[in-house]
């Protein structure tokens, strides 16, 4: 993108629709007076004189625990330099909304027009009240130092530089998995550094803090080697300042045998010569922007052995600091830390290297194209959009914190923290933690028909990883290999997932004759099966389900529902009818989970279809541990219209309550009244449902996929998981084609579990008189 382009692109972006890029959300209903007598005056002063008794009580009634203020002075923005507060402000609006995005955490952007390092301090202290914790951005060295340590003594929040200290934290986590890979150790590797200033410094002295001896490092400025003998030292320079006869940069590069190169500094300022003079595996972190101290490419070709990192995206290994301080934060808030010390920093560290050796979530080579993630020369540290960042660093700094005495909120529970973590990220895994837990305890054969697929192959090494499944993938066998190597994957054929390619599969004969003697009274002749199961390689599978050769299938993502639908029913129940079959959706939306049926295959219910599609959505919510209050959807309210569709309701509803009268099953009602009891209570008081209808049954398959697109529409913050094929004898799950790798591994574990209950005949129930 050229610069005008970039330029243009910047300026819509921020300018159109509300200009800039945050804004105050209220977390209270103000819609009625009540809400405004308790939200302001006079309940609200109830609230105040709690606090003036206990301010600790803050943190339950504000938002202070979890309200960051991103502060600057603009004196250094970027590589703009000194461009002063209100041109700084695009910069830490930015830096608002990563801390919302990636944990959620409330920013308030103070752009102060102080330069006085002393005033500053003054200001930002007599915030404390306000926030729960402080992070300094973008204000000059040596300002900077200063400015940190007397805020750092005068207040009892956590006060971060993120300049210096997240660009040392990101840095320290790849130089942990590089010189391991390199194999270095800390205590030998001899490192030059390319920038004394406060990126610089923090850098160095984590290291040393991590146990790199100082004598190791060598520091350069603009003015050369930073040595014992050089004059006006500023004292954070004097731990490096060692004896040397160094004073250029490729002197001290090639004096002392570099193992490490930090950049912190220039462009271009490292040659490929210089490379050439440094020690075996030397490591190389080019980090100034956009164009690093050398690029990658030219120190590739002075040094092959070279591992590589940059301040890019646009090359492997990038020390970005958005990989720290979100979940830095996140940790020290959760737990009240009163600062952020050494051992927090080390403990984020030390996560952030651990998380890069782990198999890579699921799905996100799908977002990193052309990115092989994978631990290695190329692979680092983890990736922005890795979800698992949340939940392993935020605990690690939390439990850092506790251990060394500044935690003034103790997590207990540090699993619990970590597992809410990851659901408030990833709102599926609340709901299927213990369809997981329940999976791994035995699992099953489980059949995906569309083994090429890259998705379904990053859901299987996932199911592979985390025990939930054992994958049989059909597919073209030199495809699916190549596949696997491309996106860098490590399960092992015929010890992890076993494939079957049907065009050249010896059972070839033994599936045709089982197909042709299903089929042979459709106009399905010998040949034509083998056509079919070499082409149609749901066929395949289905089959393998039926014979107990496969305990499920997940299929669906390169095809249409009811294309793939009709196959799997006719063989697996034995029927070319679908009439018993349906739909269930589970639609997530914050603290809200709706079950809503049939979204995809009965086009007009009858009465009784309507009341068998209800139970079996009934047991299946009893499968994630809810349990169901059904409503049946219709305009109209209790009889206030009576059509066929109203009857037909009231008639399902009829069959419910004498088969299963345990049900708490109520309607035909509208879609508010179910949702809101205020609007039940009103309408009908003697309704059955004491609580808002969680299972939505609609009258047709028209207006239940209407509603669910709709709903799944709303916005970033709604999941579903499904659709959750009903009825059918043994469990197939067809997704969307536009299904995440998630969702193929949560229905792969719902999928096993079916699988486990109808081998122990120990599926929830609700006979008559049950629940």
């Amino acid at each position: 993108m050229s610069n005008s382009t970039l330029r243009d692109a910047a300026l819509k972006y921020h300018s159109e629709g509300r200009p800039g890029k945050i804004e105050v959300v209220s977390t209270k209903p103000l819609t009625t007076q009540n809400d405004l007598s308790l939200g302001y005056t006079p309940g609200v002063a109830e609230v105040c004189l709690v606090i003036k008794d206990d301010p600790a009580a803050a943190e339950k009634y504000t938002s202070k625990a979890n309200l960051v203020a991103v502060v600057t002075n603009g004196t250094a923005v970027l590589g703009l330099g000194n461009i002063g507060p209100l041109a700084a402000k695009p910069v830490m609006e930015g830096k608002a909304v990563l801390f919302k995005k990636f944990a959620n955490i409330d920013v308030f952007d103070l752009e102060i027009n102080e330069t006085d390092p002393d005033k500053l301090v003054d200001i930002v202290a007599s915030l404390e009240p306000t926030f729960g914790g402080i992070n300094l951005e973008d204000i000059k060295a040596p300002e900077c130092f200063y400015i940190e340590e007397k805020l750092r003594e005068r207040m009892k929040i956590p006060v971060l530089h993120d300049d210096q200290h997240g660009t040392a934290i990101i840095v320290l986590a790849a130089f942990i998995n590089a010189t391991e890979l390199a194999g270095k150790t800390k205590e030998s590797v001899k490192i030059i550094c390319s920038g004394a200033g406060a990126a610089g410094l923090a850098c160095m002295n984590l290291l040393a803090e991590w146990g790199v001896p100082r004598r190791n490092i060598t520091l350069v400025d603009v003015a050369g080697v930073i040595h014992a003998a050089r004059e006006n030292l500023h004292p954070t320079h004097v731990p490096f300042a060692h004896p040397t006869a160094a004073r250029t940069l490729a002197e001290a590069v090639a004096g002392a045998g570099a193992d490490v190169f930090f950049g912190l500094s220039a462009p271009g300022i490292l040659t490929p010569e210089m490379v050439k003079t440094m020690a075996d595996k030397p490591i190389i972190f080019a980090m100034a922007n956009p164009t690093p101290e050398i690029m990658p490419d030219l120190a590739r070709a002075a040094r092959p052995d070279a591992i590589i990192g940059t301040g890019r995206s646009d090359f492997p290994n990038q020390i970005n600091n958005v990989l720290g301080f979100p979940y830095l934060f996140r940790g020290a808030l959760d737990c009240g830390a009163t600062t952020f010390n050494t051992e927090m920093k080390i403990a984020a560290a030390k996560a952030l290297a651990n998380l890069a050796r782990a198999e890579p979530e699921p799905g996100l080579a799908t977002a990193y194209k052309g990115s092989k993630l994978k631990f290695g020369p190329e692979y680092l540290i983890p990736k922005p959009f890795d979800n698992r960042l949340l939940s392993t660093i935020a605990p690690a700094v939390a439990e850092a914190a506790m251990a060394s005495g500044v935690a003034q909120r103790p997590i207990a529970d540090l699993a619990a923290y970590a597992a809410g973590l990851h659901a408030s990220i990833d709102q599926s895994f609340a709901l299927m933690r213990d369809i997981i837990t329940l999976a791994k305890q035995e699992p099953k054969r489980v059949v995906y028909p569309e083994g090429e697929d890259p998705r379904i192959l990053q859901a299987a090494q996932a199911v592979i990883t985390q025990g939930l499944a054992r994958p049989i993938l059909l597919g073209r066998a030199e495809v699916v290999r190549e596949h696997i190597n491309d996106l860098g994957l490590t399960m092992r054929e015929g010890t992890d997932f076993t494939l079957i390619d049907p065009q050249t599969d010896n059972a070839i004969e033994d599936y045709a004759q089982a197909y042709y003697t299903l089929r042979q009274r459709d106009g399905v002749t010998l040949g034509e099966a083998r056509i079919h199961l070499r082409s149609r390689w749901l066929t395949w599978a289905s089959l393998m389900v039926q014979r107990n050769e496969a305990d499920a299938i997940v299929c669906g993502i390169s095809g249409r529902f009811m294309r793939y639908l009709p196959i799997a029913a006719h063989i697996i129940n034995g029927s070319k009818s679908t009439d018993n079959i349906y739909a269930l959706q589970v639609v997530m939306a914050k603290d809200k989970v709706l079950f809503m049926a049939d979204t995809h295959v009965q086009l007009n219910p009858t009465a009784e279809q309507l009341a068998e599609m209800t139970v079996l959505a009934a047991q299946e919510m009893q499968q994630f541990g809810i349990e169901p209050r059904v409503a049946l959807l219709s305009h109209s309210n209790f009889g206030s219209s009576r059509n066929a569709n109203t009857l037909k309701l009231q008639q399902a509803r009829q069959i419910m309550q004498a088969r299963w009268p345990s049900l708490a099953v109520e309607g035909e009602m509208q879609a508010d009244t179910a949702l809101n009891m205020d609007v039940m209570h009103r309408i009908f008081p003697e309704s059955k449902l004491t609580e808002p209808a969680n299972l939505l049954i609609f009258p047709d398959v028209d207006s239940a996929n209407i509603a669910f697109n709709m709903v799944r529409m709303m916005g970033n913050d709604v999941d579903y998981i499904g659709p959750i094929l009903l009825g059918l004898n043994k469990p197939v799950h067809i997704v969307s084609v536009d299904a995440p790798v998630r969702r193929v591994i949560n229905l792969t574990a719902l999928a096993v579990v079916q699988a486990q209950q109808a081998a122990s005949r120990s599926r929830p129930n609700l006979r008559k008189g049950t629940r």
